[in-house]
């Protein structure tokens, strides 16, 4: 019987072993082997290029740009998850779609999109020109960047804090507020460490694709903000070097793990104290 039970499991099991296993291996036997004259060696070598000054450059500017795109995100969703969530008006589910239906569009599109808003003619400095002020020029700069991958990451701030807040026990506030806590003190001792883990999850679903974008800093960035991203797209498709794009994969890898893993760590020692 149990083997019946786990049949529906397979394709799944499958799936993941083609498509996640398979090109992970790969990528750890392309960023720690090399092969001359017929002979497998193991080497670092891949790994010691990552520390050469222009690498290290692009990297802190890579993470330097997740980070505000991040915490603009935060910044942002959260109040605006908080009010989907605490909502009264009666078609709540609108707001929440409303905030949601760009990633409905491809990613790409919404992207190009601001291709047309940023242009020296584009839809911002024509506003901007209305109001008699003097056009900026924002396209191809990291505010650009930045502005895309806000734009573009917005929604998963947005969806995991207004889940975490849509579950909470409201019981809690008004017990809180029986006692006699402001809203101040209700939002800092009970909704927001309740909130926090939407708030980890948050930060982790859009920290990881800002930092490793590729297409937003070469459509709006115009190659002039080079991310690791793209440095590894390069390594791939142009250099056809696929021993360093995948020692700087792994590299980026073993940062985006070690940034979840103290999110984690964050959120369960905030949510073992948070309340008391």
């Amino acid at each position: 019987m149990k083997k019946y039970a786990s049949a529906p499991a397979y394709p799944y099991v499958i799936w993941m072993l083609i498509f996640i296993i398979v090109p992970l291996l790969l990528v750890v036997w392309y960023g720690l082997f090399k092969v001359e004259n017929g002979n497998i060696q193991f080497t670092l070598e891949y790994f010691a290029r990552f520390f050469e000054p222009v690498y290290i450059q692009v990297f802190i500017r890579s993470i330097l740009l997740a980070v505000i795109s991040t915490a603009i995100c935060l910044l942002i969703g959260y109040p605006l998850a908080y009010i989907l969530a605490g909502s009264t008006f009666k078609n709540k589910s609108v707001l929440l779609f409303l905030a949601i239906v760009p990633m409905w569009m491809n990613f790409l599109l919404r992207t190009y999109a601001w291709l047309t808003i940023l242009e020296k003619n584009g839809i911002f400095n024509q506003v901007l020109r209305f109001l008699n002020l003097p056009d900026q020029n924002l396209l191809y700069t990291p505010y650009a960047v930045i502005l895309g991958m806000v734009y573009n990451y917005l929604p998963f701030m947005i969806i995991p804090i207004y889940n975490a807040l849509e579950k909470m026990d409201h019981s809690l506030v008004e017990a809180a507020a029986d006692l006699g806590a402001n809203k101040r003190k209700v939002f800092r001792k009970i909704i927001f460490p309740l909130s926090l883990p939407g708030v980890v999850s948050g930060i982790t679903m859009t920290f990881m694709p800002a930092v490793t974008t590729f297409v937003i800093s070469k459509l709006l960035g115009g190659g002039q903000s080079t991310l690791i991203g793209d440095v590894i797209e390069n390594q791939f498709k142009v250099s056809n070097d696929w021993n360093f794009g995948s020692a700087l994969s792994l590299v980026l890898m073993i940062i985006i793990l070690l940034s979840m893993r103290i999110m984690t760590k964050y959120e369960e020692e905030n949510a073992g104290g948070g309340l008391l």
